[in-house]
């Protein structure tokens, strides 16, 4: 048989079967919302049933004890929340309400995830009877028991269900998540090690945290507990809510806040960071020249200002190359060692003389490390080709 990939969870048919279900039955901005927060229910209730299947046969009477979940770093999901629960009032005209009792408990479960998670089934705009199907489809066809740890499964999920909203509306998809094989190879090239700090600032749904956290649980010293600081930024307010999900479903410590990298810096990010990792929006013309051009994190290499925009009929202004926003950015974030790993378009490795300037410095200074040219049509909602840029501040 061959082996599960990311590209092949098993069951996406399903989860986009039961997001058809609901399909004229709530708005259309409401369904990855719903399908997102079952995925996650349904997900810790099998990771933690299977370890209370664990307990229950050890027979030591540890099933209900908390620390017998998380020293195997297993949620420990409360009784309301758990899906046996949900499934046995389905067909009930509670079950909204049901599932939103199971949200408000895992949060106050974990503090991180306070006003995280969605609680809008008890809406009157959700048909009881059309959820109540949903989740026999999530009981009954969706089988998560088997899914390894190494798969980045709210983020794999997400996207695909971003992909087929995006076609059956015939409109772009949005946001869109780094296959998890070059996610791998960022993170296996970077060969992060314990008990460091990684930085990305535009983290999407956190997949570079949670491949950076199982190679380090891979690599450690046997018996020693995983131990990363994660921390991203993320302007979309609905992804930055996944993004927190996904961490507490992979065991990862972060933070992830929500803001737009260019005009905020949470972190106070230069010089911070052992390892930065993104795959920033590429081609992005609409940062104000002002805002950034006296900041050390975007003008240490020089700011890049190459690009004329027309503001009104028979005005321009020039508007710095976001490309290269993120260049400056991502390197200057890093400390006196770090190491940096970013997706690009090929459009900021093969740009003539456009920035110039700022190349000519990152060279001069030792930090690129190297250079990987992606195949086309690498990731589901943009067609452009990519480079893999390495930066190596020790080198």
């Amino acid at each position: 048989m061959a082996d599960k990939t990311n590209a092949n969870i098993g069951f996406e048919k399903q989860l986009w079967d039961a997001a058809c279900v609901l399909w004229g039955h709530i708005p259309a901005a409401e369904y990855r919302k719903v399908i997102i927060g079952l995925i996650f229910l349904r997900y810790i209730s099998a990771a933690f049933d299977k370890r209370y299947q664990e307990l229950v046969a050890e027979g030591d009477g540890f099933e209900d004890d908390r620390d017998a979940y998380t020293m195997e770093n297993v949620f420990f999901v409360p009784e309301e929340a758990r899906w046996s629960t949900i499934a046995s009032a389905a067909h009930t005209p509670e079950i909204g309400t049901v599932i939103d009792t199971a949200m408000r408990a895992i949060e106050a479960e974990n503090k991180t995830l306070k006003n995280v998670l969605p609680k809008n089934y008890a809406s009157p705009d959700l048909d009881k009877r059309v959820l109540g199907d949903v989740v026999d489809i999530f009981t009954n066809n969706i089988d998560m028991s088997n899914t390894t740890e190494s798969e980045d499964l709210l983020g794999r999920t997400y996207e695909y269900c971003i992909a087929q909203f995006a076609e059956k509306e015939g409109v772009g998809g949005g946001e869109f998540y780094t296959p998890s094989s070059v996610v791998k190879t960022l993170v296996s090239i970077l060969r992060p090690f314990d008990n460091c700090r990684v930085y990305d600032c535009c983290c999407g749904s956190g997949g570079m945290f949670v491949q950076t956290a199982h190679y380090i649980e891979k690599h450690k010293a046997q018996g020693k507990q995983m131990n990363l600081g994660a921390y991203g930024v993320e302007k979309t307010g609905a992804t930055v809510r996944l993004a927190k999900m996904n961490l507490v479903l992979n065991n990862v410590r972060g933070t992830i806040t929500h803001a737009n990298s260019y005009y905020r810096d949470p972190y106070d990010s230069f010089g911070n960071f052992d390892y930065v990792m993104a795959n920033p929006p590429f081609n992005v013309d609409g940062v104000e020249l002002d805002q950034v051009k006296d900041q050390p994190r975007f003008n240490t290499y020089g700011v890049p200002q190459n690009k004329t925009k027309n503001k009104k009929k028979d005005a321009k202004e020039t508007v710095p190359n976001g490309n290269y926003l993120w260049i400056n950015q991502f390197a200057t974030a890093l400390n006196d060692t770090g190491r940096a790993a970013l997706v690009m378009a090929n459009s900021a490795s093969d740009a003539g003389n456009s920035e110039k300037d700022i190349r000519v410095k990152l060279i001069e200074n030792g930090i690129i490390s190297q250079m990987v040219t992606l195949p086309s049509n690498m990731f589901t909602s943009v067609t452009l080709p990519a480079t893999l840029w390495f930066f190596d501040k020790a080198k």
